[in-house]
């Protein structure tokens, strides 16, 4: 249990850190920050790749499909959707959406996945939802003040940046169910050999999303400077950053933590991510935290510790023979 909590805690900072790329690169296009993320994570699985290729060869056709079906929702179109969001909401709005992550997937997998995992019950999960819906809450409850403080606010964009978030929702939900369902159901697979095979599956997906922007971009006349933008050495470095440290490793600190824990309790360990998130915001503002935010993190906080002290039950067999 609680080894599968430090690779959650693991996974969530590094994952924290793919909010800061539009934040530090408000000119580059999201589609762009998108597929230049996951084509540095495609370059840096290669070499892994060809170091674990003996486990690579024993995937079938079938595990390759569900390996490019996870890097498509759950890599390129949630970092599309998030870095939207953050480059016209702001930091803190989409990461407090994001940051309903743990309660919505914690009520999907409870539904869906009680007879695999066993059921959280609901008297006792409710109160660890309860304080990180609380915690949630709170936090937002300050950005939207300081968005209504705001004279210059362009509110129709605020609401396009949060509706992309919710869309980043949708896709991060659907991911760690999925990916928890093949990480189950072949426990004697290696958790890094599955993070390098979705690596090599985003490969051709980045690069032809890659060169078709370039492309896009050539033919329209967008004045925007290809292929590394105003600011070359930055964007290079944040892409191969966040290519090893949030693609490859969180995917496999995440791969490990999903193999030792129910998928009810590895979504409520997502808050992590949240919790990093808003710290490098914090950091990059140069200001520390409202009270109503700490309390708002203490919160989260919370609901995860209350959460790792429930332990599920079997589901009651629907017929009994006689």
């Amino acid at each position: 249990m609680w080894t599968g909590t430090f690779f959650a805690l693991a996974a969530g900072l590094m994952w924290g850190l793919v909010f800061v790329a539009p934040l530090l690169l408000p000119q580059y296009p999201a589609a762009l920050l998108s597929f230049a993320r996951y084509l540095a994570f495609g370059l840096i699985a290669l070499p892994l790749a060809w170091l674990d290729r003996r486990r690579l060869r024993e995937f079938t056709r079938g595990d390759w499909i569900e390996a490019l079906k996870l890097s498509t929702i759950g890599n390129l179109l949630y970092y599309l959707c998030l870095a939207a969001a953050i480059q016209r909401a702001g930091g803190p709005l989409p990461t407090m959406i994001i940051g309903t992550l743990p309660v919505v997937i914690a009520i999907c997998s409870n539904l869906r996945d009680g007879a695999r995992d066993g059921q959280l019950p609901w008297l006792r999960l409710a109160p660890s939802l309860v304080l990180i819906g609380s915690g949630i809450g709170l936090v937002n409850h300050v950005e939207i003040g300081a968005l209504r403080a705001d004279a210059n606010a362009d509110v129709g964009r605020y609401a396009l940046g949060a509706l992309l978030a919710i869309g980043a929702v949708v896709c991060w939900t659907w991911y760690p169910m999925r990916n928890a369902d093949w990480l189950r159901a072949h426990a004697d697979r290696s958790p890094r050999t599955w993070a390098t095979a979705q690596g090599i599956a985003t490969l051709p997906l980045a690069a032809f999303g890659f060169v078709a922007f370039w492309l896009w971009n050539v033919s329209t006349g967008q004045v925007f400077e290809m292929p590394f933008g105003p600011t070359p050495q930055r964007f290079i470095g944040l892409m191969l950053a966040i290519g090893l440290l949030a693609s490859w490793l969180g995917t496999l600190c995440w791969n490990e933590a999903s193999q030792r824990l129910p998928t009810t309790l590895v979504g409520q360990l997502i808050v992590f991510e949240t919790v990093s998130a808003l710290s490098y915001a914090f950091v990059l503002r140069g200001r520390g935290p409202e009270p109503e935010t700490l309390a708002g993190v203490a919160l989260l906080i919370a609901g995860v510790v209350w959460a790792l002290r429930v332990r599920p039950e079997p589901m009651a067999a629907e017929g009994h023979a006689t």
